[in-house]
């Protein structure tokens, strides 16, 4: 026997249900892991035919503590520093480095995902005369399109958007071919800008 406060039992009524969209967290969360693990591989395919030597930045990390009872776990950590950008390396002789981005956006890609930190990383491998762009996954229109670094900055001081209408990604940017392999085949993109 249940007893309630006061004696008085509650009224039962339906449960109350809300629409959910089907979005969910983890799909959120993990929207860019999937170019991410595209990029991965179409770089693991270039360094392994010798094409370009390129890979994905680590974040460094200060540990502060471990749990060794389950096999070394880190239970606390902190990032030492805000990351640059995803990926770096060399490409026919000269350093390269790129930032990827996806959205779920059916008409434009938010400015906010794209950080001030990341801006004048890139701008910065640009007066060294390094290779410097964006991959943008659109993925309502399942395109992905690269954009020189150079366009992307420019675009940001001199538009006062909140976002980068699809329209203008498509006019100012390349669309990168999939494939089989590479996945993402964007050297020949890469020559044509930069060599």
């Amino acid at each position: 026997m249940i007893k309630y406060p006061a004696g008085i039992k509650p009224k039962t009524s339906k449960p109350i249900t809300k629409k959910v969209s089907s979005l969910s967290i983890d799909s959120y969360k993990n929207r860019g892991m999937s170019l991410e693990h595209e990029i991965n591989l179409t770089l693991d395919y270039y360094r392994d035919k010798q094409l370009a030597l390129m890979q994905k930045r680590t974040t460094p990390i200060n540990v502060v503590s471990v749990d060794y009872s389950k096999g070394a776990v880190i239970t606390k950590a902190y990032f030492e520093k805000q990351s640059s950008t995803d990926y770096n390396g060399v490409y026919r002789g000269r350093y390269v480095d790129f930032e990827a981005k996806s959205t779920i956006s059916k008409t434009s890609f938010p400015l906010a995902n794209i950080s001030s930190h990341q801006l004048q990383h890139l701008d910065q491998v640009l007066q060294q005369k390094g290779i410097g762009f964006f991959i943008f996954e659109l993925q309502a229109l399942d395109r992905i399109y690269l954009v020189e670094a150079s366009k992307i900055i420019h675009f940001m001081r001199i538009e006062k958007r909140q976002s980068i209408p699809f329209i203008w990604l498509e006019s100012h940017g390349h669309l990168i071919p999939l494939a089989v392999a590479p996945r993402l085949h964007f050297l020949p993109i890469l020559d044509q800008l930069f060599f």
